[in-house]
């Protein structure tokens, strides 16, 4: 069991893929209600196809790592790609290469991250990223909320968040649906973002529409390769994890070389 220790307190779980010393990095960031397990072996096949080593990590309050310690404010997401992304990167792949791989919450956090323009980061896939509120995004989190409350979702998500499901589910759900929460939007930051984006997201998706993808690609500093998937929802990588493979090999073989 891997464990990065970042206090006295917080301490995460990461799990590590080999790959070729010349090849960046891929560094896999998961979504509101995910973790590790959930990636299942998505991380692992992307990096056997495309050569690269990769690291996939439990966010504070998921998975194996420490339970959140204070309530989210509409900076969340802010602190994760600008506070403890960076403390990831530090301690276990310093000076490495990167390109990420960031699933909804994780893609927006990948973005943040990337407006930074870290001079390490060489590029980035998004998976359902949202750049602004939407009323189909709150929409599916009342439908999650009735699934949680009839006890088929808690119990689900008990499997890989144990006795922090209730808490983690909770801060996602009411953070998304604060009214205080309505106005968060990274729009602005694009331009920021210079390095090539891949963008992907399913026609069907319950929490965003196109929208997203139209923004990040008007916003976007750099190149972007956009693709919306037709008949699919919100986890292309789980829907359609043939034809999602060959779109991130196809993108990272390009910007690599």
């Amino acid at each position: 069991m891997s464990i990065l220790k970042l206090n006295q307190q917080d301490r995460l779980y990461y799990e590590a893929y080999a790959g070729k010393a010349d090849r960046p990095t891929l560094l896999f960031l998961h979504q509101g209600l995910g973790c590790v397990e959930l990636w299942r072996d998505f991380p692992e096949r992307l990096c056997q196809r495309t050569g690269c080593p990769g690291l996939v990590y439990d966010r504070l309050g998921y998975g194996k790592s420490s339970p959140l310690r204070q309530p989210r404010t509409i900076h969340y997401l802010h602190h994760a790609g600008l506070v403890e992304l960076p403390q990831v990167i530090e301690a276990l792949l310093p000076d490495r290469p990167l390109v990420l791989v960031g699933h909804s919450d994780g893609g927006s956090i990948g973005l943040i991250f990337a407006a930074e323009q870290s001079p390490v980061l060489k590029g980035m896939i998004t998976e359902a990223a949202h750049v602004f509120v939407e009323t189909i995004s709150l929409d599916g989190i009342r439908k999650a909320d009735e699934a949680f409350a009839g006890g088929g979702l808690k119990k689900g998500l008990s499997r890989y968040h144990g006795d922090k499901t209730e808490a983690l589910f909770k801060a996602w759900s009411a953070t998304w649906q604060s009214p205080w929460f309505a106005s968060w939007n990274i729009e602005y930051l694009l331009p920021a973002i210079t390095v090539p984006l891949l963008v992907l997201q399913g026609r069907d998706d319950q929490y965003g529409t196109a929208a997203q993808v139209e923004a990040i690609v008007a916003g976007a500093g750099g190149r972007v390769t956009p693709a919306l998937l037709e008949e699919c929802g919100h986890a292309p990588h789980q829907e359609f994890p043939g034809l999602v493979l060959d779109l991130m090999t196809c993108y990272i073989n390009r910007i690599i070389g």
